[in-house]
């Protein structure tokens, strides 16, 4: 299960009981909102928790492919370099 610190509850708790204020006909007091915390981060958390390693999964999976177009140095290529050159 995810935990969060007083902190990041106390202040998730007052951006629902917000959420309420302007959304909903009746305000949402510290027990109902605490309680509505728990559920999104019990049922909903994992399913969130699980879309953002699939996306770093990704983006890194991407940036190791890259890594042969990126580092790649080709071998052989002094004479290439140095053009030829009449005796």
């Amino acid at each position: 299960m995810l935990e969060l610190s007083k902190e990041q509850r106390k202040e998730a708790i007052q951006s629902i009981q917000a959420y309420f204020d302007r959304n909903m006909p009746e305000p949402l007091g510290d027990l109902g909102a605490g309680l509505l915390l728990d559920f999104f981060v019990e049922d909903l958390g994992p399913l969130l928790y699980n879309k953002a390693v699939i996306d770093a999964q990704t983006r890194m999976q991407a940036g190791i492919a890259e890594l042969d177009s990126d580092l790649y140095q080709a071998p052989f290529t002094y004479w290439q370099k140095q053009g030829k050159r009449s005796r």
